[in-house]
């Protein structure tokens, strides 16, 4: 397995050309997607039409960036122009968005070759992608076992050698999450960092779209691309690329590890897994020492009010009138209505819609979103003060290891419980990267670094640093036979 920056430098001294690259990854998931369900759907012409275009500059030394020429692959929540764009739901099986999004864009002008499109939660709701309407993705390491969610086909494509590089969204975990249960490097930047015009909402103030791939590397070019302003999102922020953020060396930067995150709950293996990459922080000269986040033990009851709060609004656009499915038999406005929406959407979405619109509900309202919001202020502030004190937070990305399919679908508490270790940072709005840390069980375990805001560069260098002195981030998914 080869990561995207390598596959740059090779397509850069043409010792491969850009067409046959795209046209083997997409062999690649044509033979081997049928057991992980983990890409919905490939570019085919388009994609070799740009694989094309990167030759050309290739062929001349006019790489547009060090990932010219790369296949990358898209969750399916982000609109990209004339390729179907469903975010794994009935309600959007048929939509090919006119535009692409802004991460898309800045991408296609750097000369990534777009070759698919990713399976995912519906609406990204989920934690286990198993909630799409198109089937549930597999994880490479034991089929049997759920990839994580929402982001789960992404992440499983990057394990099976599907793209060196994926793109996802994070309402809640749903990069860093995956990531550990299917051993590769995750990110999801700083609120604001990247644009979110053309992602396809979920809940507006926490999503984030984000990257993974094999190793750190990777992630810092793909961000040096999307991060930056953009007009058409007023909450983007004019911030620094990653590349050009200052950064400590190893030996200087101090890490937290909250004893909040150590506690009851915590599979001993995952425990024993995150605590040995504080060990090796150490070892590179790192200072490691104990801090406090007893907030957090709010974050999952306030996160879910407040995304699910959001997910009632943004969903509420689809009615079967402007885009989407409408149901084909109904007697008025009203009834098509109800039968678009019940047909369209699956159980858990609509467990998601009704609690939100339960929690923003005259005389519900200040008892649970806006008490929700005041705790959201407070886990905010919690972070801010021990990253006053630290570089960064190092934790694990999920308590268990990969369950066993069905086994979340039976019981959502267990699913929603399996973000407590993420829901955090996107309340806060905090940038944070898992990275494979071990094994257990012959599974992957990843640990989770959460950083200050728009400083990305920090967790990156951690992570690269961590990754050259251990190969756990290169060990192929046993699954699919790399």
């Amino acid at each position: 397995m080869k990561t995207a920056l390598e596959y740059g430098r090779l397509l850069a001294e043409r010792q491969i050309g850009a067409r046959e690259l795209a046209q083997s990854f997409m062999d690649k998931i044509s033979s081997g997607n049928g057991k992980y369900n983990a890409v919905l759907r490939t570019c085919g012409e388009s994609a070799l039409s740009a694989a094309d275009e990167a030759q050309k500059r290739l062929d001349v030394g006019a790489a547009l960036s060090p990932i010219d020429g790369v296949p990358v692959l898209v969750k399916d929540n982000i609109s990209t122009k004339g390729i179907k764009t469903t975010c794994a739901s009935k309600m959007l099986a048929d939509y090919v968005p006119p535009y692409d999004a802004a991460v898309i864009e800045k991408l296609r002008n750097a000369g990534a070759v777009i070759i698919g499109k990713t399976n995912m939660d519906e609406f990204a709701m989920g934690s286990t992608s198993e909630t799409g309407y198109f089937g549930a993705v597999s994880n490479p390491w034991d089929a049997s076992r759920v990839a994580g969610g929402s982001s789960g086909g992404s992440a499983a494509s990057v394990a099976l050698g599907f793209a060196p590089l994926a793109l996802g969204s994070d309402t809640g975990g749903s990069i860093r999450q995956p990531a550990s249960y299917c051993g590769v490097t995750g990110i999801k930047p700083t609120y604001g960092a990247v644009s979110r015009y053309g992602l396809i909402a979920y809940a507006s103030s926490l999503d984030q779209i984000g990257a993974l791939s094999i190793g750190a590397g990777d992630l810092r070019a793909a961000l040096d691309i999307m991060t930056g302003i953009d007009k058409r999102d007023m909450t983007s922020a004019d911030a620094l690329k990653p590349s050009a953020q200052k950064v400590k060396p190893i030996g200087e930067m101090r890490v937290a590890l909250p004893k909040e995150y150590f506690g009851e709950g915590l599979d001993d293996g995952v425990a024993k897994c995150v605590l040995s990459a504080a060990k090796e922080l150490e070892k590179m000269g790192a200072k490691v020492s104990e801090c406090s986040l007893s907030s957090v033990r709010y974050a999952v009851p306030a996160y879910y009010i407040i995304a699910c709060a959001e997910a009632s609004s943004n969903l509420s656009r689809y009615d079967g009138i402007k885009y989407g499915m409408r149901a084909e038999k109904y007697e008025d406005l009203s009834d098509m209505y109800e039968k678009t929406r019940s047909e369209g959407f699956g159980a858990e979405v609509k467990r998601r819609i009704r609690l939100g619109a339960f929690a923003l509900s005259s005389g519900y309202y200040d008892a649970y979103y806006l008490k929700a919001l005041k705790v959201r202020s407070i886990i905010k502030q919690a972070f801010y003060k021990v990253l006053e004190d630290y570089d960064m937070i190092l934790c694990p990305a999920s308590p268990v290891l990969p369950p066993e399919k069905g086994e979340s679908l039976a019981d959502p508490m267990q699913m929603y419980l399996s973000d407590i270790y993420t829901v955090s940072v996107n309340l806060a709005g905090l940038p944070g990267l898992t990275m494979p840390c071990g094994f257990c069980g012959g599974l992957p375990v990843g640990c989770q670094l959460i950083g200050r805001a728009f400083e990305e560069n920090a967790l990156l260098t951690a992570a690269e640093e961590y990754q050259k002195a251990t190969d756990f981030h290169l060990r192929a998914a046993k699954e699919a036979g790399l």
